[in-house]
C-alpha cells in the first residue's frame, strides 16, 4: 500500500476497517443504504433515525402499532369536549344551519391546510414539537418551547374538567339522581326548600353549591374542596397510567376512548327521537338565520372553533405523527380525520339540541300549567271576564295551542292591563333561544334534561363516561405535546399565534418550495397545488386577520367570569380585578416569551451549543438542511461541498461522519459520497484511482 494511504488511514484513527477495494466495491449498495444511515455529531449517535420502508434496520423510535390505532389518536385528540358543548353553542348563536357554512370554508381555508402542515413536519423529520422548529430553523425553535407552554396550561384546566365528570360520574349511580329535586332544611319548627335552590333550580343549585361549592367572588377563598380535590388526583392518575409507556400503553386505550364517545352519541341520538319535543329542537337548530352569517364576529367564532377543533398549534398533533412511518400518506389523514371532526360535531349538536328540544317542551308543559292556573284564578275573582275564554277551551286540561290562543286573547282585552298579570307567553322558541355553552351546557342543562328519561341513572353514567373519554382522548395529545418533544430535546391557542408562527415558519424561513419537494419526496406524489397558495398566501393572511380581530375584541370588551351570588342565586358578569389581570397577561407572555428568547439566544450565540444534542446538524441524502454549528477543522467545508479548489488541505477528525446502519465497517463522508476512497478522491482528484 502507498505510503500516503497509510498517513490516511492513521489520520482516520482506525474508523476504517475495510479495504478502499472492499467500500468500492459496496457503491452499489451504499446507494440503497444511505437513506438509513445515523448521524454522527461529536461522537454521538443520532438514534432516532429515518426508516424507509424495507430497511431491515430497526427504527427505535416508537411506532404506532396500526394505522387505525394512529387515526382514533388523532380522531380521540381532536374530538374533544369542545364538540359536545362549544359547536352546539355557537351553531345556536351564529344562525343556526347557516353558521356551518362559514365553518366548513373555514375549515378547507385554514383548518385542513395547517393540519396536513402539521402532520407533514411530525412525520417527516420525526420529532416533537421542539425538534420539529430546531431543524426548520435552529432561531425559531422557540415556537416548540411555546407549544410545551400552551399544552401544559391546556392540560392544568382540562384536567379539571375530567374531574368534574368522573364527580358527577360517581354521583349517578342513584335513584333519583342527587340533582333531581331541591334539597329539604330542616330546623327547630318545620322543614322547608333550600332557598338557594328554590329561587335558582335543583340541577344549577347541585353545580354550584353540592360540586363545586363555589364562593361568590375570584377574590373569596372558598377553602379547599375535599371532593373534587379527590377527583383531580383521580384524573391526573388515570392519565398518567395511560401514558405511562408512551403511544404503547395509550394507544391501547385509545381504541376504547375514541370510539366509545359515538357508541354513547348514537345511543342518546336515538333515545332522544323517541323523546316528545325532540323534533322542535332539531327543527331549531337547521332553522337558518342568514342575515346572522354576515356579522363579522361569526366568521371570528367560527375560525376559533376550527383551531379548538383540530387541536392546531399545541403540538399534539406533531408529536403524534412523528411516530408514523416516513412513507404515510399524511395527507389523507388529514382530510380524514378533519372531516370525522366536523361530522362529529354536527352528530353531537344533533344529540344536544334534539334533548334540549325535549327539555324545553317539559319546562313548557309547566309553564303552561302554573299560567293556565294563574288565569282560572283571575277568572274566579273576576279579573278577567269568562265569555272572552272561547267555549271548547278547558284550562284544567288545556293544550300548548289552546293556551296560545287563550294567551292572545287576553293579552288584546287586557292590553293597558296586561302586564300587571305576570302572564307568560310559554313558547317553546324562547326556551330554545336561551344560549347555553360550556359546563352550563353539560352539568346543568344536560343533566335537567336527564333526570326527565326513564331509567335517568343509567343515561347519566353513560352521559358523564363519555365526557370523561372525550377529555382523556385530547389530554393524551395534549401531554403528548408535552412530553415527546422533551424527550426528544433533552434525552430524558396564544394557540392562534403559534399558529401563524408555524406557518411563516415553515413557508417564508424554511422554504414552500423545498417543503414542497420534501413531501413529494415523502409521499411519492406532489401534493395540490392548492395548500402551496394556502401555505404561502390566504392561510397567513387570513390567520393574522384573526389575531388583529382577536385583540381588538378584547381591548373592546375586557376579559371577566361569571360568577355565582349566592344571596341572589343566580350568574353576575364580573370583571377581573387587577391581580386577576396581571395573571391573565402573565399567561400570555410566558406562552410568547420563549419565540423570542430563543431566538435572541441563537441569533447572538449566547448559549454555546458544541454537543450536536439539539439537532444542529441535519442531512438529507448528503445534502445541507441546516447551518452546522461549531464544528472543527475542515469538516465544515466537507459538510458544505466545496469543490476541490476551494477546500484546505484535509484534517480529518472524528466530530462528523455517517456510519451506516445496516453495514457497521461501511463509513459514509459527510459530503454525501461513499466510502473513504471517494473522499480522497474528492480531495486529491489528481491522484490516481490505483493509489487510493
Amino acid at each position: 500500500m502507498p505510503k500516503n494511504s497509510k498517513v490516511v488511514k492513521r489520520e482516520l484513527d482506525d474508523d476504517v476497517t475495510e479495504s478502499v477495494k472492499d467500500l468500492l466495491s459496496n457503491e452499489d449498495a451504499a446507494d440503497d443504504a444511505f437513506k438509513t444511515s445515523e448521524l454522527i455529531v461529536d461522537g454521538q449517535e443520532e438514534k432516532d433515525t429515518d426508516v424507509e420502508e424495507g430497511s431491515e434496520v430497526e427504527d427505535e423510535r416508537p411506532a404506532w402499532n396500526s394505522k387505525l390505532q394512529y387515526i382514533l389518536a388523532q380522531v380521540g385528540f381532536s374530538v374533544g369536549l369542545g364538540n359536545v358543548w362549544r359547536f352546539p353553542y355557537l351553531c345556536q348563536k351564529n344562525g343556526g344551519g347557516a353558521y356551518l357554512l362559514p365553518y366548513l370554508i373555514l375549515l378547507m381555508v385554514i383548518g385542513i391546510p395547517l393540519f396536513f402542515l402539521e402532520l407533514s413536519v411530525g412525520q417527516r423529520i420525526r420529532r416533537g414539537s421542539i425538534g420539529v422548529w430546531n431543524y426548520i430553523s435552529p432561531k425559531l425553535g422557540g415556537i416548540g418551547f411555546a407549544s410545551c407552554v400552551v399544552c401544559y396550561f391546556v392540560a392544568l384546566y382540562y384536567n379539571v374538567i375530567i374531574g368534574w365528570s368522573l364527580f358527577y360520574f360517581s354521583q349517578s349511580f342513584q335513584q333519583p339522581l342527587p340533582w333531581d329535586q331541591c334539597p329539604l332544611v330542616k330546623n327547630a319548627s318545620h322543614t322547608f326548600v333550600e332557598p338557594e335552590c328554590e329561587q335558582s333550580s335543583a340541577t344549577t343549585y347541585y353545580w354550584y353549591r353540592e360540586a363545586l361549592n363555589i364562593s361568590s367572588s375570584i377574590s373569596e377563598s372558598g377553602g379547599l374542596n375535599w371532593k373534587m380535590t379527590i377527583c383531580l388526583l383521580a384524573a391526573w392518575v388515570m392519565v398518567c397510567l395511560a401514558m405511562i409507556k408512551g403511544i404503547q400503553s395509550s394507544g391501547k386505550i385509545i381504541y376504547f376512548s375514541s370510539l366509545f364517545p359515538y357508541v354513547v352519541l348514537i345511543c342518546f341520538l336515538i333515545r332522544a327521537f323517541l323523546l316528545n319535543g325532540s323534533i322542535d329542537g332539531i327543527r331549531h337548530m337547521f332553522t337558518p338565520k342568514l342575515e346572522i352569517m354576515l356579522e363579522p364576529k361569526v366568521w371570528r367564532e367560527a375560525a376559533t372553533q376550527v383551531f379548538f377543533a383540530l387541536g392546531l398549534g399545541f403540538g399534539g398533533v406533531i408529536a403524534f405523527s412523528s411516530y408514523n412511518k416516513r412513507d404515510n400518506n399524511c395527507h389523507f389523514d388529514a382530510v380524514l380525520v378533519s372531516f370525522i371532526n366536523f361530522f362529529t360535531s354536527v352528530l353531537a349538536t344533533l344529540v344536544v339540541f334534539a334533548v334540549l328540544g325535549f327539555k324545553a317542551n317539559v319546562i313548557n308543559e309547566k309553564c303552561i300549567t302554573q299560567n293556565s292556573e294563574t288565569i282560572m284564578k283571575f277568572l274566579k275573582m273576576g279579573n278577567i271576564s269568562q265569555d272572552i275564554i272561547p267555549h271548547h277551551i278547558n284550562l284544567s286540561t288545556v293544550t300548548a295551542e289552546d293556551y296560545h290562543l287563550v294567551y292572545d286573547i287576553i293579552q288584546k282585552v287586557k292590553e293597558e292591563e296586561f302586564p300587571a298579570l305576570h302572564l307568560n307567553s310559554c313558547k317553546i322558541e324562547e326556551e330554545l333561544n336561551k344560549a347555553v355553552q360550556g359546563t352550563g351546557l353539560a352539568f346543568i342543562a344536560f343533566t335537567e334534561a336527564m333526570t326527565h328519561f326513564p331509567a335517568s341513572p343509567f343515561w347519566s353514567v353513560m352521559f358523564f363516561l363519555m365526557l370523561v373519554n372525550l377529555g382523556l382522548g385530547s389530554m393524551f395529545g395534549t401531554i403528548e405535546g408535552i412530553v415527546t418533544p422533551i424527550v426528544d430535546t433533552f434525552k430524558v391557542r396564544k394557540e392562534i399565534l403559534t399558529v401563524i408562527l408555524e406557518n411563516i415558519a415553515v413557508c417564508f424561513v424554511y422554504g414552500i418550495d423545498k417543503f414542497m419537494e420534501d413531501l413529494k419526496d415523502m409521499l411519492g406524489f406532489a401534493p395540490s397545488r392548492y395548500y402551496y397558495y394556502m401555505w404561502k398566501y390566504i392561510s397567513p393572511l387570513m390567520l393574522l386577520s384573526l389575531l388583529i380581530a382577536s385583540v381588538v375584541n378584547m381591548g373592546l370588551s375586557p376579559p371577566g367570569y361569571n360568577a355565582w351570588i349566592e344571596d341572589k342565586a343566580s350568574e353576575e358578569f364580573l370583571s377581573y380585578p387587577t391581580w386577576g389581570l396581571v395573571v391573565c397577561v402573565s399567561l400570555v407572555v410566558f406562552a410568547i416569551l420563549p419565540v423570542p428568547v430563543v431566538f435572541i439566544v441563537r441569533r447572538f450565540n449566547l448559549i454555546d451549543d458544541s454537543s450536536g444534542n439539539l439537532a444542529s446538524v441535519t442531512y438529507k441524502r448528503g445534502r445541507v438542511l441546516k447551518e452546522p454549528v461549531n464544528l472543527e477543522g475542515d469538516d465544515t467545508s466537507l459538510i458544505h461541498g466545496k469543490i476541490p479548489s476551494e477546500m484546505p488541505s484535509p484534517n480529518f477528525g472524528k466530530n462528523i461522519y455517517r456510519k451506516q446502519s445496516g453495514s457497521p465497517t461501511l463509513d459514509t463522508a459527510p459530503n454525501g459520497r461513499y466510502g473513504i476512497g471517494y473522499l480522497m478522491a474528492d480531495i486529491m482528484p489528481d491522484m490516481p484511482e490505483s493509489d487510493l
